[in-house]
């Protein structure tokens, strides 16, 4: 699929679709402020929460992500398109704001996420937070873009996607030399940077399984868990590789943990993005 795709064609739609993006980011900002206990504006300008402006981030990121998911397919006229690009990006701010529930409630669920975001300002979880909103925000936005499926088809792939984060974190954490959840809390940046980029990666890979045209369920449904077997299986073996290889006679996972060396984290996580990206150009 190339950017020839794309329901902006001509300099007279490329502002109007603009604007549309403008509007849906003010109202993914409102909704966020609708699903948390905080101010936003507070929190980042007058306390400079670094912990609050990754989570932001993300978001944002994941908003952008989700509007040009839905942008992806042909043209149906001006109108029509602004009402589906509108609409389905609006329905994946919804989804992703429910995403954050869900990670909190089980992904991080041996801690209190608002409580290390506002009052200690763990970084390590607001990493963590940016990893997860990306992350739903390339499965979203793989569901919305291409012909067919509608919103069913969205749904469906959104709660997969959620699941699919489960089930790999909890394999990441039992293949971990450390303690996740212990690390986080320890406010250890590189191990949140780290388990960010993993969730990134795996996001990237089932991604690819959902975007395009939807088919029919069986197949659509066939390439999707073929992806996530794919992540499953090559992602901790390419972690455990590559902890050994980046750095000669060290390991990334006990810098990460003992001396909670960012350059490591940063090594780990852009070695499964460019992995998962390889990978998802090739099946």
């Amino acid at each position: 699929m190339t950017f020839a795709g794309l329901p902006i064609q001509d300099i007279v739609r490329a502002p109007i679709f603009l604007v549309l993006y403008l509007v849906l980011l003010l109202l993914a900002k409102w909704f966020k402020g609708l699903a948390i206990s905080y101010k936003i504006n507070q929190q980042l300008s007058e306390s400079g929460n670094l912990a609050i402006g990754l989570a932001m981030s993300g978001y944002y990121l994941a908003t952008a992500l989700i509007f040009v998911g839905a942008l992806y397919g042909p043209s149906h006229g001006l109108l029509q398109d602004l009402l589906a690009v509108g609409g389905y990006s609006l329905a994946g701010i919804v989804l992703l704001n429910l995403s954050r529930w869900f990670n909190d409630w089980a992904i991080l669920r041996k801690f209190d996420d608002t409580h290390q975001l506002v009052a200690r300002r763990n970084v390590s979880v607001g990493a963590v937070h940016f990893g997860a909103y990306v992350a739903t925000g390339l499965v979203i936005a793989g569901s919305v873009s291409g012909e067919g499926g509608g919103i069913v088809s969205m749904l469906v792939f959104f709660v997969l996607g959620q699941l699919s984060l489960l089930a790999f974190s909890l394999i990441y954490e039992r293949l971990s030399p450390y303690s996740i959840h212990k690390t986080l809390v320890d406010s250890n940046v590189a191990s949140g940077v780290a388990f960010a980029g993993h969730l990134i990666a795996l996001a990237i890979i089932i991604m690819n399984a959902s975007a395009g045209d939807f088919v029919n369920w069986p197949a659509d449904l066939m390439a999707f868990f073929a992806a996530d077997l794919i992540a499953f299986v090559f992602l901790p073996i390419l972690r455990l590789i590559m902890d050994r290889m980046v750095i000669p006679g060290r390991s990334l996972g006990r810098e990460i943990r003992d001396n909670g060396n960012l350059a490591a984290a940063l090594l780990e996580a852009t070695t499964a993005i460019c992995f998962a990206g390889v990978t998802a150009m090739l099946i």
